[in-house]
């Protein structure tokens, strides 16, 4: 994701300039607009013709800036879209103003938002924008005597090394154990959150293997993908199989799940946790919060006036915050969301114990 600063409108609010680059960037900006937001971009919408020299054709479809006051957001995951729907407030066809219109907003569609940004949705869109510039999965493609990783980035893929080691007989034969630990090294070095170690045959299970007994901290990372060949075409096959997206979404179910069994962990010792909106608030007023853990679907009801809490969520989060406590947004669509559902939609980590 990419965001620029656009100074303040007449009413007082940020206006921010926003590309998003990925389906993932789509779904944060889902969480982040609300109703009474503006937002702004280029889109066709179908035109009734009313001049007399014209006959009415049933409008035709016509390209033009508009600005919509939002009232309804939708993330339509499996269309790679998001679909920000609202009144017109400003278009460069003034005979358009006042209609309901929705903007189709995909990857790489510039829009301008003007709100009032909340610390936490400040926070999601800075680390949106922080993943452009981190690969957080790798692909690694290995054979007999060969080897490379591609790190995969919001822009595309980048080879990161290409490794040749000849395997077998012969006088410059090596060990596949050299190949291997180059290869381990260099994941190593990248850090990513996660591998995806792809390749024909056998070969791919035998680094894993090693991987295993020399390299835990990237074998804990490693999912593994058949592909008919190695470097760019095997790349090619991972991405057109969508493992890469699958991973992503493993890797965040992955952290998120890690979060809700420690909490259930402590709830079940009777120690360091709580859970509820009244319960979390008074701990937050202690500060006593550590991690706060709050389902996306919840903060986005109570912030639009449809939750049945008896606490403002956004005092909430701003007060956790202010204490140097963490804020974890859960998705509802997974399960370590829906467990958190099923504890009020929020809880908490705690630094002490409160009697």
């Amino acid at each position: 994701m990419r965001t620029e600063p656009r100074g303040y409108a007449e009413d007082g609010r940020e206006r921010l300039e926003i590309v998003p680059e990925t389906t993932d960037d789509l779904w944060h900006l889902s969480h982040v607009l609300e109703p009474g937001d503006h937002v702004s971009g280029d889109t066709t919408r179908r035109i009734q013709r009313d001049d007399e020299n014209l006959r009415d054709t049933g409008g035709e479809r016509e390209h033009m800036r508009a600005t919509v006051q939002v009232d309804d957001v939708e993330f339509a995951r499996f269309a790679n879209r998001l679909r920000v729907g609202g009144e017109i407030v400003d278009a460069s066809r003034e005979d358009q103003l006042g209609h309901h219109h929705t903007l189709n907003v995909e990857a790489n569609t510039e829009i301008v938002v003007e709100k009032e940004f909340k610390p936490d949705q400040t926070e999601r869109l800075e680390e949106a924008e922080a993943a452009t510039d981190a690969p957080p999965v790798a692909i690694a493609t290995v054979e007999e005597g060969a080897a490379a990783v591609h790190t995969v980035q919001q822009y595309g893929t980048e080879e990161y090394v290409s490794l040749t080691k000849p395997t077998g007989k012969g006088e410059y034969a090596q060990p596949r154990a050299e190949l291997f630990d180059e290869l381990g090294e260099a994941l190593r070095r990248l850090d990513t959150d996660a591998v995806i170690l792809a390749g024909p045959g056998f070969t791919k299970q035998d680094a894993l293997d090693y991987f295993e007994e020399n390299f835990s901290d990237v074998a804990g990372r490693v999912t593994t993908v058949d592909t008919s060949g190695i470097g760019d075409r095997g790349v090619h096959e991972v991405l057109k199989r969508g493992a890469v997206e699958r991973v992503r979404e493993e890797t965040r179910i992955a952290r998120e799940a890690s979060l809700i069994d420690d909490l259930t962990e402590r709830i079940a010792e009777g120690t360091k946790a709580t859970y509820g909106p009244a319960a979390t608030m008074e701990a937050a007023e202690f500060g006593a919060v550590d991690t706060l853990l709050i389902v996306d679907e919840r903060l986005r009801a109570e912030r639009q006036g449809d939750g049945d809490w008896e606490i403002d969520a956004d005092e909430l989060l701003t007060t956790v915050e202010r204490q140097g406590g963490d804020v974890t947004v859960f998705s509802g669509e997974f399960q370590p969301g829906q467990q958190l559902s099923n504890l009020g939609g929020v809880a908490a980590l705690l630094r002490y114990r409160l009697e």
